[in-house]
């Protein structure tokens, strides 16, 4: 496919010539490219919601996507190629994401893979996405927008994160295992309706939690994105047993339900549990507007949830300690520096690593279509700046399987470890002047598969 000629948004950074680029560190370790593709252009088409209920997460997404095609660019890009962006905003319109699907799979020629933000856009295109033969990246999970309203047949999506119903198996597990921190858990599944919220509550996680020893309540709860006072949402989940919530929602959906709890009087008798989204940076910040009784710090402190990359605070690791030197120098806040600025780093890597891959094999960026990716796709095993771990099993699989759990916790003032209260809290300056804690994710264990939990997965009791 012709990357030359580059149409609507295009964002090009960092051009240098292979001849002047700069190195890369020695735990970037790319196939050697067999093609000079010195003066053509790899373009990432995007498009989704950046200005509606996700743009807490997918507006650092653009920012890393701009600052990692900057870094690699100046680096030789993908084997001399220059990495350009092409997005659109679809405001969580679903009319909208049609139209800029439309527009790209209209392009002559058409893309050889596009970059998703959200499970029910993969819903919406999982059929089309198909019939063209054009791939999709994505970092979400639905069971549909995978491997279809059966559940069993893998289609042209592939996630960089596990399932999250296989994330909801992950904590039910990580709760079975620890007895004497959950006893007796009764999990009330609480989160916003549609196919991102409802994700995750299914018959298999249902029986596959029962079979670690917690019960999840039959009958879930929904809230909208809008909503303010969900209070009655979780009495409803509480009077029916729940000592534990577990949520499918990101930035203000777990935030609002952590400020729920507080203001029931019921931060230390039910515990809060969600997706990987629920740990991201705009969680800990949105958190912060409700304090704990007691001990002052925000109401998400102690959320526990699925970690399935590296994270910020893990500044012992290489990749770690490069995206946070890049953060600075283009002077990211923090509200930025979450998880989909890292997925935008990996995203750029794994670009560079799958086309050079496909390229070898078959010869010329000409000669590269959506077919070819998905081959690559399929086999390819990579850790994009070590981050996570990409391996669709031959094609057989459409999502990652490594997890952990984590939990959201707050720097104490001497920088050493979590803070206990407000009073040995680390405090920093806001833009506005304002003074906010600064959050810290805590691994809980050693990454691991995630349980299969799809229509007939290996895990499914």
């Amino acid at each position: 496919m012709r990357k030359g000629l580059l149409l609507l948004l295009v964002l090009i950074v960092g051009v240098l010539s292979v001849s002047a680029q700069e190195e890369l560190p020695d735990f970037i370790q790319h196939s050697e490219c067999s093609v000079d593709l010195t003066g053509e252009t790899i373009t990432v088409y995007h498009f989704g919601d950046i200005s509606g209920s996700y743009a807490f997460i997918t507006q650092p997404l653009l920012a890393g996507l701009t600052d990692a095609a900057a870094y690699f660019n100046a680096r030789g890009g993908v084997c001399g190629a220059t990495i350009a962006s092409d997005n659109r905003d679809t405001g969580g319109d679903l009319a909208q994401t049609q139209a800029a699907y439309d527009a790209y799979s209209s392009l002559d020629p058409q893309p050889d893979l596009i970059l998703l933000y959200a499970s029910g856009d993969a819903e919406l295109l999982r059929d089309q996405l198909a019939e063209d033969q054009i791939p999709a990246l994505i970092s979400a999970g639905s069971v549909p927008g995978l491997y279809g309203e059966d559940g069993t047949s893998p289609g042209w999506i592939y996630a960089t994160n596990p399932l999250y119903a296989d994330q909801f198996g992950s904590f039910c597990r990580y709760v079975g295992a620890n007895p004497d921190m959950y006893p007796n858990p009764t999990v009330g599944y609480i989160s916003w309706p549609g196919a991102f919220g409802e994700a995750a509550f299914n018959e298999q996680t249902i029986s596959y939690c029962a079979a670690q020893g917690v019960t999840v309540l039959p009958t879930p709860e929904y809230f909208l994105p809008s909503a303010t006072d969900i209070s009655g949402n979780v009495l409803n989940l509480t009077d029916a047993g729940a000592n534990i919530l577990y949520t499918n929602s990101l930035a203000s959906g777990p935030a609002l339900v952590a400020a729920t709890l507080v203001q029931l009087g019921m931060q230390d008798t039910v515990k809060l549990a969600g997706v990987n989204w629920a740990l991201d940076t705009s969680v800990a910040l949105l958190g912060q507007r409700t304090q704990r009784d007691g001990d002052g710090l925000p109401s998400v402190n102690g959320l526990i949830g699925s970690l399935p990359f590296l994270w910020w605070s893990e500044t012992d690791n290489p990749a770690i300690q490069l995206i946070t030197e890049q953060a600075d120098a283009n002077e990211r806040p923090i509200t930025a520096r979450n998880i989909a600025y890292l997925l935008g780093w990996a995203v750029v890597d794994t670009y560079i690593e799958l086309y050079t891959q496909t390229i070898n094999r078959v010869g010329s960026l000409e000669a590269v279509d959506g077919a070819a990716i998905q081959e690559t796709l399929n086999t390819m095993v990579y850790s994009p700046l070590g981050l996570y771990t990409q391996d669709y099993m031959g094609g057989e699989m459409r999502a990652v399987s490594g997890n952990r759990m984590a939990m959201i916790g707050y720097l104490n003032a001497d920088g050493t470890g979590l803070a206990t209260s407000a009073a040995d809290a680390m405090f920093v300056p806001g833009a506005d002047g304002a003074q906010f804690f600064v959050p810290v994710l805590v691994a809980l264990e050693d990454f691991q598969p995630a349980p299969d939990l799809r229509p007939g997965g290996a895990d499914v009791p």
